[in-house]
């Protein structure tokens, strides 16, 4: 998709990843070791069980090793990162990357897992939870700052409403976690 003026921006006068403050998803490390965790609890049980009765083989190890390795791969959590003019997340094998400052659409799509998808006017897309941004509101700004400035230039056709929203579920889950941190919560 192309910006309303017609043009297409110049991929080589785009944002540096490093241009600017960058702002992360705080919870990822605890995710992660939780897939950790979950995945080593799962193959020793697996491989206890199994030498516990007397079935244990190499074989049957290597399966263990590798449904243990499925289940950290499926539980694995992308890591979220944003600066000024983008918004990137990066899996174990692939790194996507959006030009928030540059955003076309944003939907949510429901479903058992709720996704924030994000598109740019390059063409580029990034699907992320939006729990993610709740959880770090510096995310969250980043996000909002650049869809205004998108906005403002025409290029946001659509999702101010989704951004609308989040931006409200945001700002009642840190208003929650100040009243929670401050003793100022009912019981």
């Amino acid at each position: 998709m192309k910006p309303p003026d017609g043009t297409r921006p110049d991929p080589s006068r785009l944002p540096e990843r490093h241009s600017g403050p960058t702002a992360y998803d705080r919870q990822w490390t605890r995710q992660l070791r939780g897939a950790l965790a979950s995945a080593a609890v799962l193959l020793a049980a697996l491989l206890l069980i199994d030498w516990a009765a007397t079935t244990l083989t190499p074989w049957r190890g290597a399966l263990w090793l590798v449904l243990a390795a499925m289940l950290f791969l499926m539980l694995c959590p992308p890591r979220v990162a944003a600066g000024t003019g983008w918004l990137e997340t990066r899996f174990l094998l692939r790194t996507r990357r959006v030009r928030t400052d540059l955003l076309v659409s944003v939907r949510c799509s429901d479903g058992i897992a709720q996704r924030l998808v994000l598109r740019d006017a390059l063409g580029a897309r990034v699907e992320l939870d939006p729990r993610v941004l709740v959880a770090n509101p510096e995310l969250w700004h980043r996000l909002d700052e650049d869809a205004h400035r998108a906005q403002t230039a025409g290029a946001l056709l659509c999702g101010r409403t989704v951004l609308d929203r989040l931006g409200r579920r945001v700002e009642r889950e840190t208003a929650l976690a100040v009243f929670r941190v401050s003793g100022l919560e009912d019981p």
